[in-house]
């Protein structure tokens, strides 16, 4: 991009990123997630960086955004109450400490003189905390007693929420004064006692914490306001942030926040040595710190804990998006000081953000096996949820006019868990005039064919039966792990054996000999003989996986399932198959019930093409037959007849194996929580599943539960 464009882009966004911080900060809005923000944030930081020249005075990386409204008091906050620079990565941490790490051991003695330990050099050790997804607040008590409460602001300024935050139990009312003897137990000296006492009990003590909603109590308030007809909340910080606000101290109290301490605002005024003083003292006081905090002595440890977290984040009471990390020694804080719009002597290490914000670059169409037509969107690289992600479905023409995408939009996509990224918004005030329509394909990719779209269906189909694409996705579908899973025969091996004029459809996998193999490449003789194995073995197959792998249109692995215990096909013959399903009029298949009007359809047209019905004659010719699964006692499983979500990480069997077991033992699989779900299986690292489940009250199995029952 040249110098203008540059220019352009980074006013754009310092635009962008002003209008969501004005709601974020005054309005207590959110349109973005935090993490889309930091994304944007991050852009226009590093653009600054590259290109100085244009960095100006109102640049949101330049000072601490917000302005107060006036329909609260506004209160002057003595020290200024800062936010924090953020780290995104391991090497951005280790940056920071190189940066601070510069500050020499005369620079540390020359500026203060009250650091004893005189060493040859600084040592830097770490304090570790949770950063909630919360309101910053500051308490003033004067004598012991709470007199007042303010939000943030704009870090100088906030408004006076007192008469609200008195009704969050865990802010008290009076603190707690500690006895002598109990403060030197905890290792601090006389003078620092002396000091704490009198502030406490004469002076003024500043406290600094967050105000929160616990995910427990978002989701009672919201089951409430469901059934009162009213409006729910968006999410636990903007439910803490309209509490924090509301005239009526009553409305405030229905929403039970909760407020836990991270710093005290005058530490320097009570002569203490650490960071872990602050948090320690807030607990003498009576005051709530949440406990999960560490200390480290040096980043590799600091890295250990935040892995941790990460780790556990979606089991958390609250909203946390990643750690706070401050240098111990309070000594070095007044040297360290401030730059911008905050200290230099801690960092936000974000969590990998399950939002971020890029650029759609293109869009590619990608045809499937039954000849549908998938958007794909090419994207400029960015990470999210964990890992970098440069492509992104779009699913159809709908969804894209829905989105009001185009080709050079900025959007936000979002990836948590193992969740599949997808686009959720596009942000219009970052268009510069350059922006393409999306068009709806006229002709297939790959075999320059008409495309049509069917009435009553969203997608787009490629009409030629004969399209290489859909043969080759349609090859490769049968060959795939919920269908015949042949060892070996991948579709990168698949499109060899397409090239090579091996295979043309799925019953010529049943004729390929070694010596057909033996002259391709990377297939020497012993992998040409362990591929005609793997293919011989997987000659007899159960009904369920040989009609999902026939790859019907609408007909998905759980269809398949259904069809293979209701269809009375008796008999080890693929003919036996073939005259049970042409005997049923599509009001018969219609009448099944698990199998739609729209399944139903598709099964019935199938089954009624003449080259589908050549290609099951070939497929027994070639040897293939139909195992039955012996169904024991399944009907006396606790399984039998339920449905079963699973969610997380299951430890001692895969999700496939968990699957097939549930199916062994009567049970179905479904992908989404509904009210229709009779489980919830959650292993380690459950996200939105689990919690819906709960929200509906469906039963939900540990993994140890579950293992225990599908033994028995």
């Amino acid at each position: 991009m040249d110098k203008n464009t540059i220019k352009q882009r980074i006013e754009k966004l310092k635009a962008e990123i002003n209008h969501h911080r004005y709601l974020y900060h005054v309005e207590d809005k959110q349109e973005i997630s935090e993490g889309a923000l930091d994304s944007l944030k991050n852009e226009l930081f590093k653009l600054e960086q590259e290109y100085p020249e244009f960095v100006t005075a109102d640049s949101p990386t330049q000072r601490v955004e917000g302005r107060v409204l006036e329909k609260f008091e506004k209160v002057a906050h003595e020290p200024a109450l800062l936010s924090l620079f953020d780290a995104f990565s391991f090497q951005d941490m280790v940056d920071w400490e190189k940066r601070i790490g510069k500050f020499s051991i005369s620079d540390f003695r020359f500026a203060n003189s009250k650091i004893e330990n005189r060493k040859s050099e600084i040592v830097l050790d770490y304090f570790c905390e949770l950063k909630f997804d919360g309101l910053a607040m500051s308490l003033i008590y004067e004598k012991g007693i709470f007199v007042q409460g303010a939000t943030r602001g704009d870090g100088k300024v906030g408004e006076d929420v007192t008469n609200n935050l008195k009704t969050i139990e865990s802010i008290p009312l009076n603190l707690r004064i500690p006895d002598k003897l109990e403060l030197e137990k905890s290792g601090f000296n006389q003078g620092q006692i002396g000091l704490l006492l009198d502030a406490v009990q004469n002076g003024k003590m500043v406290i600094r914490g967050e105000a929160l909603m616990t995910k427990k109590v978002f989701q009672e308030l919201n089951e409430k306001y469901a059934k009162e007809g009213k409006k729910p909340l968006a999410n636990p910080r903007n439910g803490a942030a309209g509490s924090i606000r509301q005239l009526d101290p009553k409305i405030s109290a229905e929403r039970r926040l909760d407020f836990y301490v991270y710093a005290i605002g005058n530490a320097e005024e009570l002569n203490l040595d650490t960071h872990e003083q602050e948090l320690l003292i807030a607990k003498l006081l009576g005051l709530k710190v949440y406990a999960d905090y560490k200390y480290c002595r040096n980043l590799d440890e600091v890295q250990k804990f935040y892995e941790q977290c990460e780790k556990r984040r979606e089991k958390l009471p609250m909203e946390v998006d990643g750690v706070v990390v401050k240098v111990n020694n309070l000594k070095l804080w007044p040297v360290l000081g401030i730059v911008g719009k905050g200290p230099r002597y801690a960092m936000a290490y974000k969590f990998a953000a399950e939002e971020a914000t890029t650029k759609l670059l293109d869009v590619v169409w990608q045809v499937g096996r039954t000849g549908t037509l998938t958007p794909t969107g090419v994207l400029t690289p960015v990470r999210v949820g964990g890992v970098t992600v440069s492509n992104v479905t779009l699913h159809n023409m709908d969804e894209i006019q829905r989105l009001g995408l185009k080709i050079g939009d900025t959007i936000i996509i979002e990836r948590a868990g193992d969740v599949i990224p997808k686009v959720i918004k596009v942000l219009e005030g970052m268009r510069d005039g350059n922006e393409k329509t999306i068009d709806a394909p006229e002709k297939c990719p790959i075999c320059g064919s008409k495309v049509e779209r069917i009435a009553g269906e969203v997608a787009y189909r490629c009409t030629d039966k004969e399209c290489y694409a859909v043969n080759l996705r349609r090859l490769a579908h049968w060959t795939s792990k919920g269908a015949m899973d042949i060892e070996g025969l991948g579709p990168k091996v698949v499109e060899q054996l397409v090239k090579a004029g091996l295979v043309r459809d799925i019953a010529d996998f049943y004729s390929l000999r070694e010596e057909d193999l033996k002259p391709l490449e990377r297939f020497a003789e012993k992998s040409a003989e362990n591929l005609v194995k793997a293919i011989a073995v997987k000659r007899e197959v159960d009904l369920a996986r040989f009609i999902y792998g026939l790859g019907i249109r609408h007909v998905g692995e759980e269809s398949a399932i259904y069809l293979s215990k209701k269809l009375e096909v008796r008999s080890e013959k693929i003919i036996d198959l073939k005259n049970v399903v042409i005997k049923l009029s599509l009001a018969d298949l219609e009448e099944f019930e698990d199998v739609g009007p729209i399944v139903a359809k598709s099964i019935f047209d199938w089954f009624r093409d003449e080259k589908n019905i050549n290609l099951l004659d070939k497929l027994e010719k070639n040897g293939v037959v139909i195992r039955h699964q012996v169904t024991g006692n399944m009907q006396h499983s606790i399984f039998f007849g339920k449905t079963v979500v699973l969610t997380g990480t299951l430890s001692g069997l895969t999700r496939d194996d968990a699957k097939a077991k549930i199916r062994e033992l009567g049970g179905k699989i479904a992908s989404a929580v509904s009210k229709k779900t009779d489980f919830v299986v959650a292993g380690s690292e459950a996200g939105s599943k689990l919690e819906k489940a709960n929200e509906l009250g469906v039963k939900v199995l540990s993994e140890e539960e579950f293992l225990g029952m599908i033994k028995a």
